[in-house]
Formats: C-alpha cells, structure tokens, sequence
C-alpha cells in the first residue's frame, strides 16, 4: 500500500511469537500489515537478535521480571518511548494496559486497546492484581479512541455491564495440515496415536484435571500435555507428578514442531475457562483436528458444532471420541477447518484493523 501508516504494537512480550496468544497476534498481525507497505514497529521485553523480523521493526524496552509488574512496567517503558517516536496509531494488547492508551491520545496519536478475556478470573493472581484488571476494564471504556474485543461473549460483557460499544475482530489461524512429523518422532507419538492438550500451565486451564481424567481412559494412545509458564513452579510440579507412561509433558513447544502436533493428533483437548477467543483452539481448529473443549460461552463459541463439549465428564467424552466411527470423526474435523477458514482467517482479520485504523485516524 502506498502511503502506508506507521503503526506501534504495545503490550505483548515481543515477536518472534514464543510465549502465547497475544505474541502470536501481534506476530501474525504486524507482519500482514507490514507486507502491505505500513511501517509497523513491535515492542519487545526481550533485546531481539536482529533490528527486524519479517519486515517488522524490533524495539526493545527494559522491564521488570515480576510476576505481577512485568506487563505494566514494560507497557509503561513502551509508552514513554513511543511518544518521543511518533506513529500514526498505536495499538495496545492486554486490558491491564488501559491506562497507558490515554497517553498517545494526548500527544495526538489514537490507541487501539485490544482487552482479551476477563482476566481478573484467572487463579493465579491475587487481590490487588484482579482489582487493578477490574479497573483496567473501566477505564478501557473511555481511554482508548477505540476497543477490540475477539470473542462476542466479550464484546456482550462490555455493552451489558459498561454500556461501551466495541468493535468485534476475532483472532485468526491458518488452515490445512502440515505433512512433517519430526516433532512427534522426537516425543516417541504416532500419528493419530495421541491426545493433545496445549497451554500455559496454570490453574484456570486445567491441565491437571485434563491429565487425571485421561488416567482413567483405557487406550493405548498417548497423552502429550504441551506447555510452561513462569509463575506456576507448584502447579506444573503437581501436573507432572504421575506414573503414567503414557503422558508426555516436553514443556513448551513452538513454531513447526507446534504445527507439527496440531496436524497429526487423534483429537485435541481444550480445556481453558478464562479468556476470549483462545488461539489453540481454533489453531487446532485449522488444522482438522478433533476437538473436545469445556463449555464456557467463549469456547462454544469458537467451536460452534465442531466440537465435543464437556464439563465434569472430559474422561466419559473422551471415551465417547475413541468410540465414534472414523466417518462421524472427520465430519467434525472437515466441519472445524472450513469454520476456521469462514470465521477466523489472518488476512480478514489484518483487513479488519486497517479498516478500524483507518475510521479513529479520520
């Protein structure tokens, strides 16, 4: 695009994506939108090995390495260096980041906040965490210049407890299956032999209810519980005290070797409450697995009628997955792509924030 805008990206731990969502959406954003001649510029905590990344610029920002201040003390950082380098919109990820939106408002730049989930519900903070990301959804609704919520249920939250209007963009994923399987030979799986479970390992996404109720499913596939965080020591211990020579727990896996076990698992469990519109899921989604996700309005929603819903039951519905018939099996695989492909492509949704970027520039 000729005349492209200079646009920030703000909030997330940087790109290369190898952390979670956010990482991954401001990857797959920034460099969509910096293949179509916008001169985008990442924020990152970790100092990049290059000045650029597929033709995104890298602008690393010192933080603090805390539980509780690591996001905010870099956003902070982040901020203060994008006013002194001016772009022509600068978009926040994370609702604890609300606060700083105001800032480029000030200098004359719109922000973009993009709030996620409601992550005030998530176990691993404390009091004085899920208070300030309670504020946080209250000043969202009047300092950015405009919000973005992914899931519908979000945007539903905020019109019927704030009365802020929000604009809808979900996330993306790509579709289609990788044919490589050096991952899974490397873990010691066979294709369409395991389970496949991935997230960061904390409380609310339940990996340890995902790997006790797979202890009492008679098969002999595999289990491969894919996934770290770096504030849950005692929850991981807890997961990964089993016998069960079936589980497989490599920790976090990114990049092809991901791609790699989305493509080729028996089914995949999601097993996460909190949060909009979780990237794992419609990732593997994409890529025609088989899906089994909990129940939450957030996650039906993503899945719609591709996937197994479950709730206290995952061991019974797992059962229930090794018990279909192939043909009943990949009519929810076929049904999971081509519902990524209509309602969660990339490049829509790159479109959908230059058409956004766009209106609040006006």
């Amino acid at each position: 695009m000729a005349g492209g805008w200079r646009i920030a990206i703000l909030g997330t731990r940087g790109i290369p994506a190898n952390y979670g969502g956010f990482e991954t959406f401001a990857e797959e954003l920034s460099t969509r939108l910096a293949g179509r001649g916008h001169a985008v510029t990442v924020y990152c905590r970790e100092r990049p090995a290059q000045a650029s990344y597929r033709g995104v610029r890298l602008q690393h920002c010192p933080t603090i390495r805390h539980k509780y201040l690591d996001t905010i003390a870099h956003t902070f950082v982040s901020t203060l260096h994008l006013l002194a380098h001016r772009v022509d919109v600068a978009l926040y990820c994370n609702g604890a980041n609300a606060i700083f939106t105001v800032a480029p408002r000030l200098f004359g730049m719109p922000s973009v906040l993009n709030v996620d989930g409601l992550e005030r519900k998530r176990k691993k903070w404390n009091r004085a965490a899920k208070a300030w990301y309670l504020v946080s959804e209250w000043l969202a609704t009047f300092l950015p210049s405009e919000v973005v919520t992914d899931a519908r249920a979000i945007q539903d939250y905020y019109r019927q407890r704030y009365g802020k209007r929000t604009t809808f963009i979900p996330y993306g994923a790509e579709t289609g299956k990788v044919a490589s399987t050096a991952a899974l030979e490397e873990l010691g799986l066979e294709p369409e032999r395991y389970f496949l479970y991935v997230s960061r390992m904390e409380p609310e996404n339940h990996a340890l209810e995902v790997r006790q109720a797979f202890e009492r499913v008679r098969t002999d596939m595999k289990l491969a519980l894919i996934g770290d965080a770096p504030y849950a020591r005692d929850y991981i211990r807890q997961v990964r005290d089993t016998r069960d020579p079936r589980i497989v727990m490599p920790g976090a896996i990114y990049g092809q070797g991901y791609h790699e076990l989305d493509s080729h698992c028996f089914a995949y469990i999601h097993a996460t409450e909190v949060g909009g519109t979780h990237p794992a899921l419609i990732e593997a989604m994409g890529r025609g697995a088989l899906v089994l996700y909990r129940d939450t309005p957030e996650n039906a929603e993503a899945a719609g009628d591709a996937g197994i819903p479950f709730r206290d039951d995952l061991a019974e519905k797992m059962e229930g997955a090794l018990a279909m018939s192939e043909a009943e099996r990949d009519a929810l695989r076929r049904r999971a792509s081509e519902r990524v492909a209509r309602d969660y492509c990339w490049d829509a949704v790159a479109t959908a924030y230059e058409d956004l970027f766009r209106s609040i520039m006006k």
